[in-house]
């Protein structure tokens, strides 16, 4: 630990040394974006069992989230305009004012951004582009919006615990009980007593804002309950409309929960060989994943993307889930439960291009997405003009 004592080195020494360091970790830091573009752009974090770079970024290399994104946002944006590695490397730009001008390069802009955003903060860089996205009468009041946000907060006491949520608008026409206090007040209100030791919770805070039409639904939804919660809080209402939305989510992808159905006396079990219903596309009907099918596996899966890494990683991912055929279907592929899996869309896309080859399921990416487009122009088409 001698290393960092620094305690024996003159004023003049600290000074250059540190200058010095500042200008070696900003080289270091564009050669660390231009590996993280070149792992992003070859997909390497998919065969290491990760559904994303974020998730490869904070699970594998440790990185905290924020400097994840940041780094992940302005890779991006270097290797699409490679310029920045060097106004990065020389000091010019940091990466913080990369992700705030990311969104606003162009082929024809990004050179003129660049100098625009020689040496300044953050804060600034963001004035700059509010000045020059907004109209020039409200670009003195143009504030960034605020995006949602989940974090963690100290454990508390069971009478803490025991507060209801609040909202931030005062005179709620609804229930008085959840009329809001000036955050002062709420701040200096004493503790309610405890009625016992308690185990501490873990705890969370969700911060979002909510247009005024989404708040009156909020009320809405208050009144609704007031005869079974007369005291419903925000919080009660937004932990049931999950609960309800989740539920729902999963009858609709899963087929969670759904009772079996007593079919067996009046139709045979699903077989690929059977001639399905009339007026079906082919390629949707050997798609076709039956509802028990899907519910036994997403059961056995537990929800969870099932790619395994070659070093043993098993993908953590629980979104964006598919059911992914273990022998493709173009191979004629069944759709049981031995022989279906849930895979993240990374891993399934993984899959299919180890298979069949990345260039050929790019082709089918592609035409894909002109069908799709070629589909919602018709659907424009039919819709009368008003």
């Amino acid at each position: 630990m001698t290393e960092y004592k620094l305690t024996h080195l003159r004023d003049d020494d600290v000074v250059r040394n540190l200058a010095a360091l500042v200008t070696r970790d900003r080289t270091s830091t564009a050669t660390l974006l231009a590996y993280v573009a070149e792992l992003d752009a070859r997909k390497l974090h998919v065969p290491a069992g990760y559904p994303s770079m974020f998730a490869y970024c904070t699970e594998e290399l440790h990185m905290s989230e924020d400097v994840a994104c940041k780094r992940i946002a302005a890779a991006r944006a270097a290797r699409k305009f490679p310029m920045l590695y060097r106004a990065i490397a020389e000091g010019r730009l940091h990466v913080s004012g990369v992700t705030v001008l990311a969104p606003h390069f162009t082929t024809e802009s990004v050179d003129e951004l660049i100098k625009a955003a020689t040496h300044l903060k953050k804060s600034e860089i963001e004035e700059m582009i509010a000045r020059r996205s907004a109209p020039a009468e409200f670009a003195t009041s143009i504030r960034p919006s605020v995006p949602a946000t989940i974090r963690p907060l100290p454990a508390m006491t069971s009478g803490a615990l025991s507060a209801p949520g609040r909202i931030a608008v005062k005179n709620l026409p609804l229930l008085e009980s959840l009329q809001e206090s000036p955050p002062w007040e709420m701040e200096s209100q004493p503790p309610q007593p405890e009625q016992g030791p308690a185990p501490a919770k873990e705890r969370f805070l969700v911060q979002f804002a909510i247009e005024r039409d989404e708040r009156d639904l909020l009320h809405h939804a208050q009144a609704l309950l007031s005869h079974a919660m007369p005291s419903a809080d925000v919080k009660q209402v937004f932990i049931r409309a999950l609960r309800f939305y989740a539920r729902h989510l999963e009858k609709r992808k899963f087929a969670a929960g759904t009772r079996e159905r007593k079919r067996a006396a009046k139709k045979p079990a699903y077989s690929p060989q059977r001639r399905p219903a009339s007026g079906i596309p082919s390629a949707r009907r050997e798609r076709h994943v039956p509802a028990e099918v899907r519910r036994a596996v997403w059961k056995r899966d537990g929800g969870r993307c099932t790619f395994v890494s070659q070093s043993g990683k098993r993908c953590e991912s629980r979104t964006f889930l598919e059911f992914d055929h273990v022998d493709p279907v173009a191979r004629d592929g069944k759709a049981t439960v031995e022989r279906m899996r849930l895979r993240c869309r990374a891993h399934n896309q993984y899959e299919a291009e180890r298979i069949f080859g990345a260039r050929f399921m790019s082709q089918k990416r592609h035409e894909a997405r002109v069908a799709r487009e070629k589909a919602r122009e018709k659907a424009r088409e039919r819709t009368p003009s008003t």
